[in-house]
């Protein structure tokens, strides 16, 4: 089991620097219990990749982060909540070219129907961007992050592409997620 001692230090040192969002201006959320991750996990059918578990028992559920927020894995302040857009994605486009791929969590929006999603399948937790904008479903999904744990790293040193994109500098084309329509079948 990896140890993410440091790299929840810098999280949390770098949430409590950025401005609260309004809801979340007395703090941040509270950590979940382990109850409640299990009880979270179980509804998802899947366990979470062992940082962001970390992240949601040891440091808040949800509400800080890049852009707009981290969303509560479940329960919370955040408009959005991990565990319910996962079941309400994989409902919504069951049995479409659309379908949501298992284990795939998504983590916080990007606002345009654009998500940042942790695959708790992989033993990195690879983070991927979900765009369905361009309107083909073969093209929708896209490595954001090799690992949780660098996309984390992006957020606490201002460096992910959401901060170049956000100042107007050329963002670097994210490869696909050739997983993708395997991991919807499923």
């Amino acid at each position: 089991m990896t140890d993410y001692t440091e790299l929840l230090a810098r999280i949390a040192d770098r949430a409590r620097d950025d401005e609260p969002m309004a809801p979340l201006a007395a703090g941040l959320p509270a950590p979940l219990s382990a109850q409640a991750i299990s009880s979270a996990e179980r509804q998802l059918g899947f366990t979470l990749h062992p940082l962001l578990a970390a992240i949601y028992r040891d440091f808040a559920n949800g509400g800080f982060g890049p852009d707009e927020q981290l969303f509560s894995l479940t329960g919370g302040p955040t408009s959005e909540q991990a565990v319910e857009s996962y079941l309400q994605a994989r409902a919504r486009y069951a049995g479409t070219e659309w379908a949501w791929p298992e284990g795939v969590l998504p983590i916080l929006t990007w606002g345009c129907g654009m998500y940042a999603c942790v695959d708790c399948r992989s033993e990195q937790g690879t983070v991927l961007l979900f765009e369905p904008n361009p309107g083909d479903p073969d093209a929708a999904w896209w490595i954001d992050s090799p690992s949780l744990a660098a996309w984390f790293a992006h957020y606490v040193d201002d460096t992910g592409w959401w901060v170049k994109a956000e100042t107007g500098e050329d963002v670097d084309e994210m490869a696909p997620w050739p997983d993708a329509r395997a991991r919807a079948a499923t």
